[in-house]
């Protein structure tokens, strides 16, 4: 199948392009023009489909929920919003289901299925502060244990890449050297690290920060604590919540220039209620959440946000409309950073020849027109009302 479009996004910027899709991968790109287009969309954006590292559902699925044909229907709808690969994230929870959790993943992805690809899984606690938990059910969280993880890994086939963990409560970085030197990206969050103990972190295998802003130690010029190592260190990667309520605007706009292009990520940290009527009531971890008219979750009669219902191409659309970051940054923190960062980047995260056949068309408002998961167009066969 050959696509084209007048605005193609290639080494930076929008060119006029075709491309070949077959077996999966983009086979060619064409100069525009040069064959008969299958698809021709105009001066439609293409652009890299979008990768969501930190996502614990959607259409009333959570990941703890640890049900097949639950996941299965959450991968084989979300192309709607422009996510073309993912990594469904757990929830701190008891140790049984947490293991239910990952292996039901691991067996769907054996097993196969339809819809964007499930990268591994992000392992969000149970490691964390218990001051910094934020709506991480506080009776579950625990002391970081290299022996009970690789229970939780072989539970999960090997299919964790990513955990979030306090870094200062892992005595001697054990469990972070370990994911280290075992493949697995490891994140700070939910923590109440110093600036000086987030070095150490970083120094012992740390290449990620969960959620900036949220669930951390905040910035103050004296002590700059997690915040202000996001801001400093500005080559390690760090997730970013862009649905305007987690993070101010300035705030936003302040950390994707602090990070530039290279290593800001954004997620969208949704619940199983992204997708579902405002009012309702949830479950988070075994506790009780409300979906408020501003589209936050909150701990149930309570103040705390529990997670969003952010849609990656409206985060895309308030990073550079409203939090005025230029494009080429915006893009790259849903795209090709992700993709470093996992290690994925030789398949995924660009329009290039011999990469997955992952891209997204969006019309000038963001609107996905179309999404593509390894070539196939999902918006059509998906039985979705757009």
């Amino acid at each position: 199948m050959i696509i084209q479009s007048k605005r193609v996004w290639i080494a930076g910027q929008f060119i006029p392009v075709q491309l070949e899709l077959s077996e999966g991968k983009i086979q060619a790109v064409y100069e525009y023009g040069t064959h008969t287009a299958d698809q021709d969309y105009d001066s439609c954006r293409i652009v890299p489909g979008f990768i969501d590292i930190h996502t614990h559902g959607a259409y009333g699925y959570d990941t703890n929920d640890g049900d097949s044909q639950g996941l299965r229907d959450w991968i084989r709808r979300i192309p709607e919003e422009g996510v073309t690969a993912l990594l469904p994230t757990t929830v701190t929870q008891m140790p049984g289901v947490l293991e239910k959790a990952v292996s039901n993943i691991a067996d769907v992805v054996k097993d196969g299925y339809e819809g964007a690809e499930i990268l591994g899984i992000h392992f969000e606690g149970p490691y964390l502060d218990m001051k910094y938990k934020g709506a991480q059910p506080p009776e579950a969280i625990a002391i970081p244990s290299v022996e009970q993880f690789k229970s939780y890994q072989k539970a999960a086939k090997g299919k964790i890449k990513y955990i979030t963990l306090a870094p200062e409560r892992d005595e001697g970085f054990a469990l972070t050297k370990y994911c280290k030197s075992h493949g697995v990206v490891v994140s700070m969050g939910h923590s109440a690290a110093t600036y000086e103990q987030a070095l150490m972190g970083i120094a012992n295998g740390v290449t990620s920060m969960t959620h900036v802003y949220n669930g951390m130690t905040a910035f103050h010029h004296r002590e700059p604590g997690l915040v202000g190592t996001a801001l400093r260190v500005r080559d390690i990667y760090g997730e970013i919540i862009c649905d305007g309520c987690h993070s101010h605007l300035a705030a936003l706009n302040n950390y994707y220039t602090a990070k530039g292009r290279d290593y800001a990520i954004m997620i969208s940290d949704s619940l199983r209620a992204k997708n579902c009527p405002a009012g309702g009531c949830y479950q988070l971890g075994g506790h009780e959440i409300e979906i408020r008219e501003n589209g936050l979750a909150y701990l149930k009669g309570t103040e705390t946000i529990a997670g969003s219902t952010l849609k990656m191409n409206q985060g895309l659309k308030l990073l550079v409309e409203e939090a005025m970051v230029p494009f080429d940054c915006a893009l790259n923190s849903c795209t090709i950073n992700p993709a470093k960062c996992l290690g994925v980047d030789d398949r995924k995260g660009r329009l290039n020849a011999g990469y997955d056949g992952d891209l997204v068309v969006l019309s000038d408002s963001y609107d996905v027109i179309q999404t593509y998961c390894k070539g196939i167009r999902m918006l059509d066969k998906a039985d979705l009302k757009l």
